[in-house]
């Protein structure tokens, strides 16, 4: 039912049937072409991706058939695309704003609807507020269009283009890649059937490729890179005798790693690991912002390179209002999404792995020994996560039970608490951060620690009270 249309930390998502049907995307549709209809640049049109996905393509055509009928020009990807496609083309286009059909990571029996700001990322909170209003409006309506999706592209008010070459053509304005090449570094790539399938060896050489085909089940795993969904990738990296592993989720606009032994390289350390190089090796300049799930080195390593630290809740959007507003180096989240300058304000798998390619050239190290030479110098530094799923009656229990209060965890005492978003509780040495997530129905345990024997029992520990 039309009700149950609600924006998360990343856009509307919703199960595809139950909740993610066409009436309800065609509503959401009308309330966003309403909301931008009088944007500024709205003469530009608005550009229309989708993932992979079931009925992906479909529900596209739903909301560029609804925007064209509202007399907004629609600029639609010619097949499947990424959410950093869409915004690139956006800002490129200077089109007044963007829309992917994606639910990104989340499994496949989800699907969801990703604004875009004519910036070229994702949209700030009050635009989605202005469009939740106008949706309001037409929630109880019915959404008739004039013409239908085949003579609006017929008239041309609905034009395709190839997002992909776009894309493409933009990366290799902006990495390195003859030194990549160059340096015979060997690449083992997970699509994990998402939106980076046959785009990453049309960049780069590659020695293995995996899940890179059409799949709209994901081949009934879960299109998020963290360890527990890269159970191929490991031995693709040792039996191919790779040098890294990169892998990108269903929309790819987040990155997951490898090194050479096929050991998981998280988003921490690779944040920090381009953060070292752009001020180490570029001598780049900028402040940084990270979410209050990011590693605590991040902050260590602005203090030592005098750079300035926005921490936000957890969602792209926070960081990407600070990309827009403020000159940031670069911005990143726990769940593998950076955004860096000179890019986008936006998360960006692929670009994200192939810069990791470029250190590795630039540096001539292998992955393992520049995240050795990391910890090292700032210290060790371990993180895990948990999602556990739940009832509505049970997360709003563990949420009270720490909202109450909690005074030490896993022996340790609570020296200082913070609510910026859910409940962040530091321990000497550590922390962790429970909140509910924005986008599934479960609660997330998020814990860091200078060993994993610590982390274990903090998350135990957590995950118990």
């Amino acid at each position: 039912m039309a009700t149950s249309i609600k924006f998360g930390t990343d856009g509307w998502r919703g199960l595809i049937a139950a909740d993610f049907t066409f009436d309800n995307v065609a509503k959401v549709a009308l309330a966003t072409a309403n909301y931008f209809k009088r944007h500024k640049k709205i003469k530009n049109g608005i550009v229309v991706g989708y993932d992979p996905r079931f009925l992906s393509k479909e529900f596209a055509e739903t909301t560029a058939t609804v925007l064209a009928n509202r007399g907004i020009k629609v600029i639609l990807s010619d097949k499947i695309s990424s959410t950093p496609m869409v915004s690139l083309l956006t800002r490129k286009l200077k089109a007044a704003g963007g829309v992917i059909i994606t639910a990104s990571h989340n499994p496949a029996q989800y699907n969801g609807f990703k604004i875009k700001g004519d910036f070229g990322g994702p949209a700030h909170p009050e635009m989605i507020e202005k469009v939740e209003k106008e949706l309001k409006k037409v929630l109880k309506s019915k959404v008739v269009g004039k013409k239908s999706f085949e003579e609006l592209v017929e008239k041309g008010v609905i034009k395709k283009m190839d997002f992909t070459a776009a894309y493409i053509e933009d990366l290799r304005s902006k990495l390195n890649l003859s030194l990549i090449e160059s340096s015979s570094i060997k690449i083992a790539y997970d699509a994990m059937h998402g939106s980076g399938q046959s785009v990453f060896a049309q960049l780069v050489p590659v020695r293995a490729e995996i899940r890179n085909s059409f799949n709209p089940s994901f081949g009934g795993a879960h299109p998020e890179p963290i360890p527990q969904n890269l159970k191929e990738l490991p031995s693709v990296v040792v039996f191919k005798g790779c040098d890294i592993g990169i892998a990108t989720d269903g929309d790819a606009d987040r990155v997951g790693v490898l090194d050479e032994h096929g050991g998981f390289v998280d988003s921490h350390r690779i944040f920090a690991l381009l953060l070292k190089y752009f001020v180490e090796e570029k001598k780049l300049t900028g402040e940084v912002a990270k979410s209050i799930s990011v590693s605590q080195m991040i902050n260590k390593m602005c203090a030592k390179y005098g750079l300035k630290l926005h921490e936000t809740p957890v969602g792209f959007k926070y960081l990407c209002r600070l990309m827009t507003e403020r000159d940031i180096l670069i911005a990143g989240e726990e769940s593998g999404g950076l955004g860096v300058k000179g890019h986008l304000p936006e998360r960006d798998g692929i670009y994200v792995g192939l810069l990791l390619c470029e250190i590795m050239a630039a540096r001539k190290r292998k992955l393992s020994e520049l995240v050795e030479e990391l910890m090292i110098e700032f210290g060790w530094h371990h993180f895990n996560r948990i999602d556990a799923h739940m009832t509505e009656k049970e997360k709003r229990h563990i949420l009270a039970s720490y909202k109450k209060g909690v005074k030490s965890l896993g022996g340790q005492p609570v020296r200082k608490v913070e609510t910026t978003d859910g409940y962040k509780l530091f321990v000497d040495n550590g922390w962790v951060l429970v909140r509910a997530s924005g986008t599934e129905p479960l609660i997330r345990f998020y814990a860091e620690a200078d060993s994993v024997i610590r982390l274990d029992a903090l998350l135990r520990a957590a995950v118990a009270v």
